[in-house]
């Protein structure tokens, strides 16, 4: 690959930006780099705004490649979050879920190879299925439970096998995501565990947590990982210019991996201390046959710490008072 300039006002590209990462990357991208030229683009599926600060959205779906390298020409950095997400929404609607998370990351792949654009995908530890080794590194065996995970698995692949000698690319093993982050007046989440248990709480419901409740989880801030993308972009920039070619994976987690079980009851608490508000846990049949139980989630972020500079800044039960002194 020939080294490419990108020292003046180089161009971003982000993929599923109406969502609940791609709109706070765009924020982090906007506060961190007001030089850069940053593009948008979603179909808008899942998306919750339709432009960020001065920045609006493209629609533009990832499945159709002539629409898509068109709105990637000249493009520097692609950051790819455009998927259909989670184990529910993938089993649901498993066709869409292989012709956006196979066939469109394939499609921006394949135009990264074409033009040495710099990429950066995510790929979540669902890939792992049930680890056995910890902490958790990218260097575990792949065996995915779910659709999901092997959905990403083959996301993961493709781009290792295009990016050699063509792009540089960074690819994200990804833990469980919470927290809530504003884009003008609205709210942009997602109801994952602790999401989902902050609305309960904010509806005064019971919190239902699958057996058995000692499965363990590790939870990252959207805000933290949001800050991921942004120190890759960076580190991207500079191996295009360097002329650096293939694929580097990171660890994107947060430092905190408590049992199910353990987050609600914390939850709990903080509403009674913050809303006086009393609400039940309650243990309920897991509907969900693929997905890790494993009582252990440590994983080793160090990769990430020392090559991109990064590290998880938010914790739990800090970010869960904010969710409910919101409702407040």
């Amino acid at each position: 690959m020939t080294a490419r300039d990108t020292a003046v006002s180089p161009t971003i590209t982000v993929t599923g930006a109406a969502g609940y990462i791609g709109s706070r990357v765009l924020q982090q991208l906007q506060s961190t780099h007001p030089e850069w030229n940053v593009r948008a683009i979603d179909n808008q599926y899942r998306g919750q705004v339709d432009s960020v600060g001065d920045i609006d959205i493209d629609h533009v779906d990832i499945r159709n490649r002539d629409r898509l390298e068109a709105h990637l020409d000249g493009t520097d950095v692609v950051l790819h979050l455009a998927a259909i997400s989670g184990v529910d929404d993938c089993d649901k609607n498993s066709d869409l879920a292989y012709e956006v998370n196979v066939t469109g990351t394939n499609n921006v792949a394949w135009f990264c190879r074409k033009s040495g654009t710099a990429l950066a995908f995510p790929f979540s530890m669902a890939v792992l299925g049930d680890p056995e080794i910890f902490p958790i590194t990218v260097d575990l065996p792949r065996d995915p439970l779910n659709w999901y995970g092997r959905t990403k698995l083959l996301g993961e692949r493709a781009i290792e096998s295009f990016a050699s000698g063509s792009f540089p690319a960074h690819l994200f093993l990804k833990s469980n995501l919470y927290g809530e982050h504003v884009v003008d007046e609205t709210v942009v989440s997602k109801p994952t565990v602790i999401n989902f248990f902050a609305n309960r709480v904010r509806a005064e419901e019971p919190l239902t947590v699958y057996e058995p409740g000692t499965q363990s989880r590790n939870f990252v801030h959207v805000k933290d990982v949001a800050r991921a993308y942004v120190r890759s972009t960076e580190r991207l920039l500079d191996q295009l210019s360097n002329g650096e070619t293939g694929t580097e994976t990171y660890e994107i987690a947060g430092n905190e991996d408590p049992s199910v079980m353990s987050v609600a009851e914390t939850i709990q608490s903080i509403a009674a201390d913050e809303l006086g508000v009393s609400v039940d846990v309650e243990l309920v049949e897991n509907p969900r046959s693929g997905e890790t139980m494993v009582e252990n989630f440590v994983v080793d972020t160090s990769t990430a710490n020392e090559r991109l500079g990064w590290e998880a800044r938010h914790t739990v039960e800090a970010s869960v008072r904010e969710l409910i002194r919101r409702s407040a």
